[in-house]
């Protein structure tokens, strides 16, 4: 009986050993199998991939709209000679738009004209944070009135200028209302503001308006020194802080900047106001509602150089 179990075991032993070559080549088979499936897999992502590439470089091109007669992409939009008033260029110039922070220049007019002591620290506080956006300011910094301006006019900083509508005499109630009424004074009939950043659509005004509250603002020495400034820098007891002027036109030699702003919110689209001197000639751009924040440099760019060679019944 032992000697036939020990048959047995051998016997069975030696069939393993007849099936395991079979084995071996039926797993190599299949996993050549899966590489090669693989292989296909991946080679058809690919070629859908690069479809799909295709398809959006398509789409992307498709969506680039071509040049309008006008030279102008923006809905709004003038070109003023402010020495003398003339209108060399308008498109829906007198319409009330949101002006995001444009706004700014106004809030920056109230501010001055209180008077303030540049050097006077304020503290960036909670309520001043809450809803304000990108910002390198922190809850508890304290800062310079006069650094706090130029983070409101260069870099277009919500915060900084919130801070600075708190920090005057006038309450928060009392500076919006002052806002209107120097609008008023400037004669800026399409204008209205109901807070001191520009983040509410409803602070709207026109073309021709900003036009008009530029050349105002400009002629405030300390904001068209800020306005005109390409960097800034200063530390606080917690930081240091560096921006750059978002105006564009400020980095190049085309033009002689004497001012500028810039400003976006959804509802307002991509705005710009600017003064430049361009061969000897002052003239005043605005552009609201442009579709891209590089289609409101180029609008007024275009403006500017037409103005040069065409006369002055339009553009």
């Amino acid at each position: 009986m032992p000697f036939r179990a020990s048959r047995t075991g051998g016997a069975l032993l030696l069939c393993a050993l007849l099936a395991f070559p079979a084995t071996m080549a039926n797993a190599a088979s299949a996993s050549r199998t899966t590489t090669s499936a693989k292989k296909t897999t991946a080679s058809a992502k690919q070629g859908r991939g690069k479809v799909a590439s295709g398809k959006r470089a398509t789409r992307k091109r498709s969506r680039r709209a071509p040049l309008p007669k006008d030279g102008v992409y923006a809905r709004n939009a003038i070109l003023v000679d402010p020495s003398s008033g003339e209108v060399l260029f308008e498109k829906n110039s007198a319409r009330s738009v949101p002006i995001a922070s444009l706004t700014k220049l106004m809030t920056a007019l109230v501010f001055v004209e209180q008077k303030p002591d540049f050097d006077r620290m304020a503290e960036v506080q909670a309520t001043d944070l809450a809803g304000g956006g990108h910002t390198q300011l922190r809850k508890g910094e304290h800062v310079r009135l006069g650094d706090l301006l130029h983070m409101s006019l260069m870099c277009s900083d919500n915060v900084a200028t919130r801070i600075l509508a708190r920090s005057t005499s006038l309450g928060p109630a009392d500076f919006i209302a002052r806002m209107d009424q120097k609008a008023v004074e400037l004669g800026l009939t399409s204008t209205t503001f109901v807070e001191s950043t520009g983040l509410d659509e409803r602070n709207v005004s026109s073309a021709s308006d900003v036009a008009r509250l530029l050349h105002a603002a400009a002629h405030e020495p300390v904001i068209q020194a800020i306005c005109t400034t390409r960097s800034h820098a200063f530390t606080t007891a917690t930081k240091p802080h560096q921006f750059g002027n978002t105006n564009r036109l400020l980095y190049g030699d085309r033009y002689e900047v004497l001012g500028g702003k810039t400003g976006f919110i959804m509802e307002a689209g991509y705005c710009f106001a600017t003064w430049v001197r361009s061969q000897g000639r002052d003239l005043i751009a605005v552009v609201l509602g442009a579709p891209t924040a590089a289609t409101r440099f180029a609008d007024a760019s275009r403006l500017i150089q037409k103005s040069h060679s065409v006369a002055p019944t339009g553009l």
